[in-house]
């Protein structure tokens, strides 16, 4: 059987559908009545430890998409009590959707380098990570143009080797339904063509006047973000702006595990 954790949103909310009618599969959600239709669900809470026992039983394979943005306190103790809970139920292979190796720059990876080593130190359990590139949905979001249609978010020259969210959702599917082949692999997963203002500007018809990072801290605190969000976002703009995420520029894993290349950034943000 092949579980799947995080299916209401995110990169999660795009499995389903990959594996609908498929026999074995089941979906975990802290709601399960909001699974789409065509796969069976179970109740799996990160937060609720008590509920992982009876969702784990008699899975192979499970597919654990990382459990969301939260301090890195609560990411990891949820990370950890989804692993302790695979091995104590004779869990096979655990799939997780980790981030990709250039992004230890940014605020948020502590959590996931810590869940990958906790994979690997582990006695029983088989593992692949998928060590996914940040959204060409997110970065849309993140460099959208203001009224007066300039983008304004602080990306200086910086790219960022964007890849469309789709494109990581087939991956991990192609990856969970026959995890033997990809044991004790890691896989970066980013795009193969890296994009910054200028090019999202074109792409839209904007232009391109990008602020300082100072103000979009104090635009991002004003908000109304969480404590934790605005070092998360502003870290990333820095991490951007100063080259770390612009990727290696050449055919990569994605393209292998996808079979075909991957859907380019810019169509995507564009809505294309």
């Amino acid at each position: 059987m092949l579980l799947v954790t995080g299916v209401n949103g995110g990169l999660g909310a795009l499995v389903p559908e990959r594996l609908a009618a498929r026999e074995g599969v089941v979906a975990g959600s802290r709601t399960p009545a909001r699974v789409p239709a065509g796969v069976p669900a179970r109740l799996v809470d990160f937060d609720r430890p008590e509920t992982l026992a009876p969702a784990f039983e008699g899975v192979a394979t499970l597919l654990m998409i990382s459990a969301g943005a939260a301090e890195d306190d609560v990411v990891i103790a949820r990370h950890g009590a989804a692993i302790e809970a695979a091995e104590r139920a004779g869990v096979g292979h655990v799939v997780y959707t980790s981030l990709s190796g250039d992004g230890d720059h940014l605020p948020y990876a502590l959590a996931h380098r810590w869940t990958e080593r906790r994979l690997r130190e582990s006695a029983t359990l088989r593992w692949t990570v998928l060590r996914n590139g940040l959204y060409a949905e997110f970065l849309a979001a993140i460099a959208a143009p203001g009224p007066d249609g300039v983008i304004t978010a602080p990306l200086g020259d910086g790219k960022l080797a964007a890849v469309a969210r789709a494109d990581l959702a087939e991956a991990a599917v192609n990856v969970a339904l026959a995890p033997a082949a990809h044991a004790g692999r890691s896989y970066e997963l980013v795009g193969e063509r890296a994009v910054g203002g200028a090019e999202v500007a074109e792409a839209l018809g904007a232009r391109y006047r990008p602020g300082a990072l100072g103000e979009t801290r104090q635009a991002v605190t004003a908000s109304g973000a969480r404590d934790f969000q605005v070092p998360m976002l502003v870290g990333t703009y820095s991490a951007i702006a100063h080259g770390f995420l612009a990727g290696p520029g050449v055919r990569g894993d994605l393209a292998a595990l996808l079979g075909r290349p991957p859907r380019p950034a810019l169509e995507v943000i564009a809505g294309r």
